[in-house]
């Protein structure tokens, strides 16, 4: 809790502390990582059908996904699920298509004779890992294609476990993946950053994995461009007196029911809510179909904690920077607008969670592990490059040429010196 000032460290009390670290319960497998994409690069596909075998007890001669297979899992859809499916696509595509056009090439002339500016280039290939987990989650592949789609980028490849659903397939396949291959963990990751026989090598990687697709996008990147290091997902929720420990409760155990390792929390300044939100939890999850993930998940990284007042509360929140963070106060608007440090924000009791995991239009995939400090989630300006140009005539040089010689000079770097007043002595 070092980032939380003295001040703020004495408001805070805990009525219940996770009892593990989410970011620190990785394991080993730094090691493994590297031999895996050591592998990958080394010998390409035969590696691939090594670990496709070993991990995924599948016997692949082929990696894609032929049209004929996207055309049957699309029309093997239920009509319900393929509505419902198209209506995110739609959602998505329309809020991605929003945010792009407030993303503008720049012209100025900033001095007489001096030209800038830049223009929004879309990354060429984009690579998805998809990820299979416990449930067909047909959100995964809308949320990390559609905006790439949207963003003009030339390929787009998709790669998702082979035990993963048959559903799956069909929505890439709907989300306009150009290319679908069967391979999922570290491997699809080393696959897609350094390319063989079957998988092109791709500019950058997004989408969420388990701690071994995050290590091996920490491993490439750098090769390749990623999207983030996604840790096991988040939940906390703020709130005054007024907040409803019956709806608090459901929303932390939707969340929780993600991952055993999933942290969810509360910061409140109300004792009473904070104690009636802690037996809600408890028993709600006497009836939970999912308790046997949501349940180790609340044991484990639940947390609720006490705040003196408001000030605190937004310190804290701030402090843990959630993937995702809901606002249930009296006035949620003006509490969100103290709020600096979340991956996304739901303001008010009607804005739930998992509306925006699901199809609402805003991305949920989004930054966990305190890194809502320092960045936002995937969205449309992940998939394009802001690239600045400039071009000067002789009124230009005028002005810049001399302070750049004077410059140059001063470093010791003659060849720049003389770089600039060749140009002074053309015009």
């Amino acid at each position: 809790m070092s980032r939380l000032s003295a001040s703020t460290r004495s408001k805070v009390a805990f009525i219940k502390a996770s009892k593990r670290d989410a970011a620190m319960d990785t394991g080993e497998i730094e090691t493994t990582v590297r031999e895996i994409i050591s592998n990958v690069r080394e010998r390409g596909d035969a590696a691939l059908r090594d670990y496709s075998k070993a991990f995924d007890r599948t016997d692949l001669s082929i990696f894609e996904v032929s049209g004929r297979e996207r055309a049957e899992a699309v029309e093997n859809l239920a009509p319900q699920t393929r509505r419902d499916t198209e209506f995110a696509i739609e959602r998505v595509r329309a809020f991605a298509q929003a945010q792009l056009s407030t993303i503008l090439p720049l012209d100025i002339e900033a001095l007489p004779g001096i030209h800038l500016g830049h223009r929004v280039i879309p990354i060429r290939t984009i690579g998805a890992y998809v990820p299979g987990g416990r449930y067909p989650l047909l959100s995964a592949p809308v949320m990390t294609l559609v905006p790439a789609k949207v963003a003009g980028c030339e390929e787009v490849i998709a790669c998702l476990p082979p035990t993963a659903h048959p559903a799956m397939i069909a929505g890439c396949h709907l989300s306009g993946a150009d290319r679908i291959f069967r391979l999922g963990g570290a491997q699809a990751i080393a696959a897609m950053a350094f390319g063989t026989e079957s998988v092109p090598a791709v500019d950058k990687i997004v989408g969420p994995g388990n701690a071994y697709v995050n290590e091996a996008k920490r491993q490439v990147f750098g090769r390749v461009g990623i999207d983030q290091l996604a840790g096991p997902s988040e939940i906390f929720i703020v709130a005054d007196d007024t907040g409803d420990p019956h709806l608090i409760a459901v929303d932390l155990l939707a969340q929780a029911e993600h991952d055993v390792r999933t942290r969810v929390g509360l910061i409140t300044t109300s004792r009473q809510l904070a104690e009636a939100t802690v037996a809600e939890v408890e028993r709600q999850l006497q009836d939970l179909p999912t308790a046997s993930v949501a349940a180790p998940a609340w044991r484990d990284y639940g947390e609720v904690v006490l705040c003196e007042d408001e000030d605190a509360m937004v310190a804290y929140s701030d402090f843990v920077a959630a993937e995702h963070l809901q606002v249930h106060t009296a006035d949620p608007h003006a509490t969100a607008r103290k709020l600096r440090n979340y991956g996304s924000l739901f303001i008010g009791p009607l804005a739930s969670v998992v509306y925006s995991d699901k199809c609402c239009g805003t991305n949920h995939t989004l930054p966990t592990m305190g890194a809502g400090r320092y960045t936002g989630g995937l969205w449309v300006g992940s998939y394009v490059k802001i690239c600045t140009h400039q071009w000067l005539d002789e009124r230009g040089v005028a002005a810049v040429a001399p302070p750049s010689a004077r410059q140059s000079q001063s470093e010791g770097l003659e060849g720049h010196r003389r770089a600039a007043a060749i140009r002074m002595k053309a015009t």
